[in-house]
């Protein structure tokens, strides 16, 4: 029974759904269960999510008043892109004169090919004066007749003035179609691509607002009252209203899931997630306690849609091995699912008797070098997962595990064919296996310049134990296992924040203009259930590309976190000494909240000044923040604004590259306010008494500043 109520994450898969109960305060897994996805059913993908729920709650003991929150994640809309499974559009372009001519260009669209040899069904019509309603109906008519089911509208500039879109939907309202303007999906610049990025968001729409109808009234049909969430691409969760409007953020949305688990579960703060399936893995980063996102490639093109930035290698716990010449040469990209084959090391130990060594091609025009036992019990194959298990890398209890004398059986022919003991076969197939892996990570970790020093792999998915430890082995790297791996990502869906992201193109963006895109995601986010007084607000300013980005997160509910475990002080100490790679001795507190305490040291250096590396510890233990050289300062609410002026006055550097002000974080009350994306020095300050404005002129305020070179 739980203790209180429960958040539940919900995980729908190709092939099954997983569910996950938390207990709200303790954020501790109580328990989960799979269920066949059901494509199938008359009410398609929601009939499994209710299935799952009604499993859960009985589990528990709970009732659907007890249910707290409730997020699901889906891979239909990635799918139906897959797949070509989509909607005709229309697309109603606005223009007239010399203006026209870059708006008639967008029927174009119709080119993107969405599978080899099916192209995105796109009907192109456009009107001069968008004012006219006779013309829009028209165009509308037009389109429609030509097989449209949902509306496009599209003009140059319309991030700035959207009347003339905003004009053709009220008119087309009558038709009753659904309807999207491109100003809506995103605020930059780029007419093309911003009507690319409308025009795929809705050719999926017709199909994800079926769904959602379908999943909204089965869960109050249910009895449950907690708002359904959906998870979002870039780490967060969104309310079921904002994916009506925009369902291409569920998009690219399944590896999200893990990290957010990663995130949220794991607190990971620098390092890198590697989520394993059978056949392949996703590999992330996160940085300074955030997930890292790019504008995402859709249909083979850029977009402005903003994803989680995942690279996905074909190696996973079901590769199978391939041998030549006496070496293993490979891991697959073939695993033991998709050949129909089961694993060597799950066979019972007689199944595996007189087994002997050979080669396959496990599917038609695969190479004939992969590796099958053929034994009393049937062909098996010998798997990433087998050598893990044989090698002892695979921790005892986990998703994973066998019976390890199984596991070497597996192993035994191989080894002899490579004229080696089962360790040393074991690890060829790791090493083959995690070399492709690694090559990716390596190149992630400079991309984001992440510090090789306090940069910790976490594994998960089913899968992890077969590339994880290997991995952490190979590179020297601290690395883990995720707890409860298997469910990491309907727990990510369970944990994650509700998020919001604003972005626009500002030259010379005013300091009322940052606050003005700041308070816009913040609104985003309460307007979507998360609690005011727990939104936290990053903010980057490009000068190169003039983007002013603000992403908001908060919960929808405030978090107590009441762990059974705090963290005292010596751990704490311990922790930071470890990140900081000295002995404790050298560690100083610095200053402290009664959410965060940072600690310091002193690296001298031979003529040259000496560095003073921070990091800033919660109280589980957890490194919240990393700083190669910083000032910390303590200070009130009510004191702050004339020391941080000094301070940011004092740190700001003028050189080529113009003028630099630090890299600012408060920590304030439970949160950690990072305005690092800041370069202006009165804008930075500006955000800042933002941050302040409305609390206690008491309270005290921990400022951590970076010089940037």
């Amino acid at each position: 029974m739980a203790s209180s109520r429960i958040r539940v994450g919900i995980d729908v898969g190709g092939t099954f759904t997983d569910a996950v109960a938390i207990d709200s305060g303790t954020l501790e897994l109580i328990a989960q269960v799979k269920v066949p996805t059901s494509h199938h059913h008359a009410d398609g993908v929601a009939h499994g999510i209710v299935e799952a729920l009604n499993r859960l709650l009985k589990d528990v003991g709970c009732t659907p008043d007890d249910v707290a929150f409730l997020a699901h994640g889906t891979t239909q809309a990635t799918n139906a892109l897959l797949e070509g499974d989509v909607a005709p559009v229309g697309l109603v372009g606005i223009g007239t004169g010399t203006a026209s001519l870059p708006t008639k260009r967008l029927a174009g669209l119709a080119n993107l090919e969405l599978t080899p040899g099916k192209r995105l069904p796109l009907h192109y019509a456009h009107v001069a004066d968008p004012g006219d309603v006779d013309g829009v109906r028209a165009a509308v008519e037009e389109v429609t007749k030509a097989g449209a089911e949902v509306l496009v509208a599209s003009e140059p500039f319309s991030v700035d003035l959207p009347d003339g879109e905003e004009a053709v939907l009220e008119a087309a309202r009558p038709y009753g179609l659904p309807m999207t303007a491109a100003h809506e999906i995103t605020s930059l610049y780029g007419l093309r691509k911003r009507t690319r990025t409308a025009v795929v968001n809705a050719a999926i729409m017709p199909k994800m607002l079926a769904t959602a109808d379908l999943v909204d009234s089965s869960i109050t049909a249910a009895g449950v009252q907690a708002p359904l969430m959906v998870m979002r691409c870039d780490g967060g969760v969104m309310s079921l209203a904002e994916m009506r409007r925009r369902p291409l953020l569920t998009v690219l949305s399944g590896p999200a899931a893990g990290v957010a688990g990663a995130l949220m579960q794991e607190r990971v703060s620098e390092g890198v997630f590697l989520e394993t399936g059978g056949t392949s893995t996703d590999i992330s980063v996160i940085r300074r306690g955030k997930v890292s996102v790019k504008h995402a490639t859709i249909l083979g093109r850029s977009s402005y849609l903003s994803a989680l930035d995942v690279r996905t290698v074909g190696v996973g716990g079901g590769s199978m091995v391939r041998l030549s010449g006496g070496k293993v040469q490979a891991v697959g990209p073939r695993s033991a699912h998709i050949a129909g084959l089961p694993y060597a090391c799950y066979a019972d130990l007689d199944d595996l008797r007189d087994a002997t060594l050979s080669t396959v091609r496990p599917l038609e025009g695969d190479p004939a070098d992969y590796v099958v036992l053929d034994a009393a019990g049937g062909r098996f194959a010998i798997t990433m997962t087998c050598a893990a298990n044989a090698l002892g890398r695979v921790p005892q209890g986990d998703f994973a595990a066998c019976d390890p004398e199984v596991a070497v059986a597996a192993l035994t022919p191989l080894a002899a064919a490579l004229g080696t003991d089962v360790a040393g076969a074991a690890t060829q197939v790791l090493d083959a296996g995690v070399r492709q892996v690694r090559q990716v990570v390596d190149t992630m970790i400079r991309d984001y310049r992440l510090d090789r020093d306090t940069a910790v792999l976490v594994g998960g998915g089913g899968g992890a134990a077969a590339v994880t430890p290997h991995l952490a082995a190979d590179t020297g790297l601290e690395g883990r296992i995720a707890a409860h791996n298997e469910v990491i990502s309907p727990i990510g869906v369970a944990l994650a924040l509700v998020r919001e992201q604003v972005e626009r193109i500002i030259p010379g963006a005013t300091q009322e203009q940052i606050l003005g895109v700041r308070g816009e995601a913040e609104a985003a986010v309460v307007a979507q259930g998360a609690a005011p007084e727990a939104v936290e607000v990053e903010v980057t300013v490009d000068p190169q590309t003039n983007t002013v980005r603000a992403v908001a997160t908060g919960a929808t509910e405030l978090r107590t976190q009441d762990r059974a475990h705090r963290a005292d002080d010596t751990e704490r100490l311990t922790a930071a000494a470890t990140s900081l790679k000295v002995d404790p001795t050298s560690v100083e507190v610095l200053a402290g909240t009664p959410a965060h305490t940072v600690y310091g040291t002193t690296r001298r250096r031979r003529f040259r000044k000496p560095r003073h590396p921070v990091r800033v510890l919660d109280s589980d233990g957890v490194v919240r923040l990393h700083a190669a050289d910083a000032h910390v300062a303590t200070t009130t609410v009510g004191e702050a604004p004339e020391l941080l002026t000094r301070l940011i006055t004092e740190s700001t550097s003028y050189g080529d590259g113009g003028v630099r002000a630090p890299a600012l974080r408060l920590l304030l009350g439970s949160r950690i306010a990072d305005l690092s994306g800041v370069l202006d020095a009165d804008s930075l300050l500006a955000l800042a008494r933002s941050e302040l404005r409305s609390r206690a002129a008491d309270e005290p305020v921990i400022a951590v500043l970076e010089a940037r070179a």
